[in-house]
C-alpha cells in the first residue's frame, strides 16, 4: 500500500498501518490550520499536543507567554513519545474533543 499525497509538504510514515483515520493510508483528508507543538501526553489512538506562543498585550505594550492543548488523533503508523516535536493539521471531528491529527513528526 503505497503513501498518498495530503497535499502539504510534509514526510510521510515509513511504516504502513490499517487506520482508516490516517491521512496517509486511510481516507481521512486534511484541512484548514497547521500548528506545531510538543506531545505532551500519549493514550490510546489520541496524543495531546501542547503549543505555545506569544500573545501582544496593548494596554502594557509587552507581549505575554500562552499555551494551549490540543488532542489530535495518532495514526498506528507513527511511533511518538512523549516530548517529541509534531506537526498536527485540522481534519473533521473523529471524537468530541478530537479535530487534529499528527502528519509529521519533526526533529
Amino acid at each position: 500500500m503505497a503513501t498518498k499525497n495530503i497535499g502539504i509538504n510534509v514526510t510521510p510514515p515509513e511504516a504502513e498501518c490499517q487506520d482508516p483515520n490516517c491521512p496517509f493510508h486511510g481516507s481521512l483528508s486534511v484541512r484548514g490550520q497547521t500548528l506545531d507543538g510538543k506531545v505532551v501526553s500519549i493514550s490510546t489512538g489520541t496524543a495531546i499536543v501542547e503549543r505555545k506562543y506569544m500573545r501582544y498585550q496593548q494596554k502594557y505594550e509587552r507581549y505575554e507567554k500562552r499555551s494551549k492543548k490540543y488532542p489530535a488523533h495518532l495514526p498506528a503508523c507513527m511511533k511518538l513519545e512523549p516530548g517529541d516535536d509534531v506537526t498536527i493539521m485540522e481534519c473533521r471531528p473523529l471524537s468530541k474533543t478530537v479535530s487534529f491529527v499528527i502528519v509529521e513528526k519533526r526533529d
